[in-house]
């Protein structure tokens, strides 16, 4: 599998990572048993970054991850965490806590959810209002220093923030949503970050399955899919957005792909600094996604422009998700 670096201070890894979100129930109840295989498979076809949160299905995510790997993992896995998101027992959302002391405390539990002695990647979900990002950074880079973790990542912020904590630790990479439909990163962050050096793990690449080829209208939720709550899902946002899926699907049959293939095909071809994290659940789906690399023919910048052309450069309807619903919908992360 191709092989990308993460920034200009970070490690190698593959062209695409595995996002695990929602092998922990974001998107309704997921197999067990079919996600540790899932993750076996995407190992041995060369995927080499796994992508949690210690909130998601708060630490279940990170057990999976272990039980995962107990049998043995190649030595040039990465595992990129993020922390931060404070959840009550019943599930609930109740802000973040990025304090240097929140910080290692966190890390301390995931590595021993995780059987780990260090996590590649060390990242706040979402920057914690009350605490300065110096101070956030700071804690990661003294954890980075005692080698519990190798490096230090974001999420989710903007250019000021991003310019401000690489001013205290190099930054590999920023973790944010990149598709077809949302493209809102163009303007500022994603030149921010080549200014920087920073590569870019882009969640979302399906903007939560709408850009997949699978999502039909009438669609019933399982229960506990936060998507259910999403405005892109809802409405006269739904058919807009579907409208813009369908046209892809016609450029995708054209190429002798499917939507999910030239929608991952289009952000790899966004520059060699990005990385799409893409979200299967399902041995089925991971080959499908995997075939975004392996398309007829190679590249066809003509047909990614296209693509993109289909898709627009307006904001999705319904979203992305903005600062006021980052809460709500932080769940949603790395789908």
């Amino acid at each position: 599998m191709e092989r990308r670096t993460l920034g200009r201070t970070g490690p190698e890894t593959s062209v695409v990572g595995l996002g695990c979100m929602a092998m922990s129930g974001s998107y309704g109840p997921a197999d067990r048993g079919a996600s540790i295989r899932t993750i076996h498979a995407a190992l041995d076809a060369g995927v080499r970054l796994l992508d949690t949160g210690d909130f998601y299905g708060m630490g279940d995510n990170e057990l999976l991850i272990a039980e995962a790997l107990a049998g043995g993992e190649p030595d040039d896995l990465l595992v990129s965490v993020k922390f931060g998101a404070q959840r009550g027992p019943d599930g609930a959302w109740l802000g973040y806590d990025a304090r240097p002391e929140a910080v290692k405390t966190a890390l301390a539990y995931s590595l021993r959810r995780l059987g780990r002695d260090h996590v590649d990647i060390y990242r706040p979900a979402r920057v914690d209002p009350k605490v300065p990002i110096e101070e956030t950074v700071g804690a990661i880079a003294e954890l980075v220093g005692a080698g519990y973790a190798r490096y230090h990542g974001l999420s989710e912020v903007g250019t000021e923030t991003l310019r401000r904590a690489a001013a205290v630790h190099p930054v590999v990479d920023l973790q944010i949503e990149y598709s077809l439909l949302s493209r809102g990163l163009e303007t500022d962050v994603l030149p921010a970050c080549r200014d920087l050096g920073v590569a870019v793990t882009a969640y979302g690449v399906l903007s939560r399955g709408l850009l997949s080829g699978h999502w039909r209208r009438g669609r019933a939720l399982a229960d506990g899919d936060f998507r259910a709550r999403a405005p892109r899902f809802q409405g006269a946002n739904l058919e807009a957005n579907l409208a813009l899926a369908d046209a892809l699907e016609a450029v995708a049959a054209e190429r002798g792909a499917t939507p999910t293939q030239l929608a991952i095909a289009w952000v790899c071809s966004r520059g060699d600094d990005i990385v799409p994290l893409i979200g299967a659940r399902t041995a089925g789906r991971l080959e499908e996604t995997l075939g975004a690399l392996a398309l007829p023919g190679g590249p066809r910048p003509d047909q990614e422009r296209r693509a993109g052309r289909s898709c627009g450069r307006r904001p999705i309807p319904g979203g992305p998700d903005g600062p006021a619903r980052q809460r709500a919908c932080l769940s949603a992360t790395s789908g």
